[in-house]
């Protein structure tokens, strides 16, 4: 791939070459993880669930836990109704979860196996609840699935009753450290909260010595159950949260705000001003503080950001987010490309290039690989690229800088605990960005210009 991708672009409809994404089990797996004492349920083979928990555990470096019904080729081809329902039985019998969330993946539902009936049919113990989601592996992405197994949770649990003061947020496919960073500005906020899914805590749990089945966090059951009754759902990235929302809201009627994930300046302040409007327009002097250092930053690193290009890539609502935040810091995020499917994110790109006025200079790709991004770069090259450890091998082929950031980051570390959402969060990402085109300048300029302060 290093050496011998032609630079000539070629559309292929056949074949991905590294995706730059993966499919919907992955999303489920993680969003079920989010919720407290849950065992996420693959119906499908045993290698399907391997490979969802390795990805996950991979990025996250913890242990992703999860079972399967472990098809065979007798499940193939008569149904695996035997299969969950003992599987089921024997998950409440060992591992003890307060509840199971089941997911289907390609093959489960290419035999087309009825899962709402298999789980009416099921005798569950009294105080244990089965709830599931479809989730085929040859529609949408990882995204896609995370929505749906939110959308799967509250369509079995959660209640219509009387509003709360309560405010539902959904945080998006984000890491650990996003979803403490939007507790923290919630709580400056001063607004009472059930953040669904809430995977700090799970997915970044402390060493203690002990090893926990099921960490401290997480969502409840019985907040998921009280969704129904919250006065407004704040909805972060549009591409993953809408079918949650919409879930909600068809169900129990909770309004909700579809709001992009708060990733930079603009899309931070949306967030805060969605959540000034629950409050009575209170903000917290700390967070004008955080805004404040971030613009700072911006100011004085301006002279190495402006007018360098950069290729953005990954999951849909981390890109438009992410890509938004170059054109605020003076760059030109040349390439916006995702592998998920969907004309959406495409359309709302555009609106966004138009709005800084890059629409002859930017371009945005759904349904594409790093193939075709590689290609893209070897027409016209970039000083920059932005995303996941996927793009490390056109990085080395170009000798280009690669900050990473989103899902998954499979070769560092403590990526999962590191905020990019917020202002804190994007304080940290222009650091980054900062810090990898000042390293490259260092390495490649002549010896005369190297300078200690720059």
């Amino acid at each position: 791939m290093l050496n011998l991708t032609p630079k000539t672009h070629i559309n292929r409809s056949g074949v991905l070459i590294n995706p730059c994404k993966t499919c919907q089990p992955v999303g489920a797996l993680f969003a079920a993880l989010g919720v407290h004492n849950c065992m996420p349920y693959s119906h499908g083979s045993q290698g399907c669930v391997s490979y969802h928990r390795t990805y996950l555990s991979r990025h996250f470096k913890e242990p992703a836990i999860a079972c399967t019904s472990s098809f065979t080729e007798g499940a193939c081809v008569f149904g695996g109704g035997p299969n969950i329902r003992q599987g089921v039985k024997t998950v409440f019998e060992v591992y003890n979860p307060d509840i199971i969330a089941v997911h289907t993946t390609c093959l489960s539902e290419t035999i087309g196996d009825d899962l709402k009936t298999y789980i009416d049919e099921m005798e569950i113990p009294e105080d244990k609840l089965v709830v599931h989601c479809n989730t085929p592996s040859y529609v949408g992405s990882h995204v896609t699935g995370f929505g749906n197994m939110m959308a799967g949770f509250i369509k079995y649990l959660a209640n219509k009753g009387k509003t709360t003061e309560t405010v539902a947020v959904f945080p998006g496919f984000v890491n650990p450290g996003d979803v403490r960073e939007y507790k923290h500005m919630v709580d400056l906020m001063k607004l009472k909260y059930i953040m669904f899914p809430d995977c700090s805590n799970v997915m970044d749990a402390p060493m203690t010595g002990e090893y926990k089945m099921y960490p401290d966090g997480g969502t409840t059951v019985e907040e998921i159950r009280s969704l129904g009754a919250c006065r407004k759902v704040l909805a972060l990235g549009r591409l993953t949260s809408e079918e949650p929302a919409t879930q909600l809201k068809r169900k129990c009627g909770v309004d909700f705000s579809l709001l992009p994930l708060p990733i930079g300046l603009a899309d931070t302040d949306a967030f805060v001003m969605a959540m000034a409007s629950l409050n009575g327009g209170d903000v917290d002097p700390l967070i004008d503080e955080e805004r404040g250092r971030l613009l700072d930053l911006m100011l004085d690193a301006n002279p190495y950001f402006y007018g360098k290009k950069v290729a953005v890539y990954g999951d849909p609502d981390t890109v438009l987010g992410m890509a938004r935040f170059c054109l605020e810091l003076g760059m030109i995020p040349k390439y916006v490309l995702t592998g998920t499917p969907g004309e959406t994110f495409v359309k709302l790109a555009t609106a966004m290039f138009k709005e800084y006025g890059k629409e002859e200079e930017c371009k945005a790709f759904a349904a594409k690989d790093l193939f075709d991004l590689h290609q893209f770069i070897k027409e016209e090259p970039v000083d920059l690229l932005l995303g996941n450890s996927h793009g490390k091998q056109i990085a080395k082929a170009e000798d280009i800088p690669l900050v990473r950031a989103g899902f998954p980051v499979l070769d560092r570390y403590g990526h999962g605990s590191q905020p990019i959402v917020g202002y804190r969060g994007a304080f940290f990402l222009a650091t980054k960005i900062a810090d990898a085109l000042m390293d490259k300048y260092d390495r490649t300029c002549a010896d005369e210009d190297m300078e200690l302060v720059m």
